[in-house]
């Protein structure tokens, strides 16, 4: 099955030969070396590139074990790239397998040489197009970013957008939504058929895959529990407002586990810097202003939130909020929670300031977009409580309610926009309507 990833592909397309290394970042198993090895070599060939010169190496195979080796890899490649009337394109994945080693040439115990070395001289040479991949616990994708310090390119690459898995499955597209919802956008679930093989798989991602991959890279000793009931506490909380404090609180009085509100600071950015979860800060409409807590996390894939509750909580409302979050993410939106500040008066004339929430605001350039998500509106009641806050915005920029219900787009007396959760995220322009 070949499951199109056009939005990444594209991104590929248009940063080919742009003098930089192209770094395609993401969690792992979201399909990245796919993207590369299937998909943009497949369109290299279609505008008439030889495979001759399409130079790939996938460097967690134990055929290129040897090229694990910075010097051997330089010399391999420098090899098959001589010819300086012609142009290559090397893919290199899992590049961070490449070792670092002793510099044979200098007494200097410090001196290494490893993959930077290797990508930084091939950058050098004008007949050679550069992309690599990696994510693991030896050098996680977004630390492969930084080491190029400005000469790298990222494209990064999410798990499925409903979009894309829906073009892709091959079920009754009536029950399309219900999979997502719970098991998520992991490209290799479409292969999957039943509930055990898929909670399975996901399960062992998160024991095999991530938790090793945070532990092993960021040295963290003795608190494997400590990171599986963080992820178990977030995963029931997503949409919901928390900090630092507020869960080393938690782990005190339910768990009777005494951790500092740092740590727990601490190893939720490792789950950030993995890919495994996002951070939303608030943002004060009126005030102009971020607000640093509380803030909201939400998982890069909704199925691997609901496979660490063991498919448990399956409160479609915040798992409806976590899927339009990643969509405007995979949009390439700025995305943020609003909070709106406004005064009334009690029955007593007594003044009291409260503040009310916007799901998101999403920007890009210079659009702006106020998002609310909502099950339902379909009382009067329910629909007044959802855009009370949208409607103490007095901006221009477009106000929407996304709703589970299928319903035909229509907008309100205020201007409002009201739209299905499906149309929404199958139709990229929907919020211009």
């Amino acid at each position: 099955m070949i499951i199109e990833r056009n939005h990444y592909l594209n991104k590929l397309i248009s940063k080919k030969e742009n003098g930089l290394v192209k770094v395609i970042t993401g969690i792992r198993r979201c399909g990245k070396s796919f993207l590369l090895f299937e998909l943009y070599h497949s369109y290299l060939n279609s505008i008439g590139i030889n495979d001759s010169n399409i130079i790939e190496l996938a460097l967690d195979d134990i055929s290129s074990v040897k090229y694990r080796n910075p010097l051997e890899l330089d010399k391999y490649i420098r090899n098959l790239v001589s010819d300086k009337t012609q142009k290559y394109y090397v893919f290199l994945d899992e590049i961070q397998n490449v070792s670092e080693i002793q510099n044979p040439y200098v007494d200097d115990k410090n001196a290494k040489i490893g993959f930077v070395d290797v990508i930084n001289g091939l950058m050098k040479l004008k007949n050679v197009d550069i992309y690599v991949t990696g994510s693991n616990s030896h050098l996680l994708s977004s630390d492969i970013l930084t080491e190029f310090r400005g000469r790298g390119d990222e494209i990064r690459v999410n798990p499925l957008t409903y979009k894309e898995f829906y073009n892709s499955y091959d079920g009754d597209k009536r029950y399309a939504w219900r999979e997502y919802c719970t098991y998520g956008g992991m490209p290799m679930l479409l292969h999957l058929k039943t509930h055990e093989d898929k909670s399975k798989y996901l399960k062992d991602l998160f024991s095999k895959t991530y938790l090793t991959d945070v532990i092993e890279h960021n040295h963290i000793i003795n608190s494997n529990e400590i990171l599986e009931d963080l992820l178990n506490i977030i995963s029931s909380s997503i949409g919901s407002l928390t900090n630092p404090t507020k869960l080393s609180n938690s782990f005190k009085s339910v768990k009777q586990t005494k951790i500092s509100a740092n740590t727990l600071s601490k190893y939720l950015d490792y789950f950030i810097d993995a890919f495994i979860l996002y951070k939303a800060y608030r943002y004060d409409i009126k005030g102009k202003k971020y607000i640093e807590t509380p803030l909201k996390y939400y998982f890069t894939d909704v199925g691997l939130r609901n496979a660490r509750l063991n498919f448990r909580q399956q409160e479609e409302n915040h798992i409806m909020e976590n899927i339009i979050f990643n969509e405007l993410i995979a949009r390439e939106f700025d995305v943020d929670v609003g909070v709106i500040e406004y005064n009334w008066k009690d029955e007593n004339g007594k003044k009291i300031r409260s503040q009310l929430e916007i799901d998101f605001i999403a920007n890009k350039g210079s659009k702006r977009y106020y998002i609310q998500s909502a099950l339902t509106v379909a009382d009067e009641e329910k629909r007044i409580q959802e855009t009370n806050s949208l409607n103490r915005v007095h901006d221009s920029f477009k106000k929407i309610v996304v709703v589970k219900d299928d319903i035909i787009p229509w907008h309100d007396e205020k201007g409002i926009l009201y739209i299905g959760i499906e149309e929404f995220l199958l139709n990229d322009t929907a919020i211009d309507i």
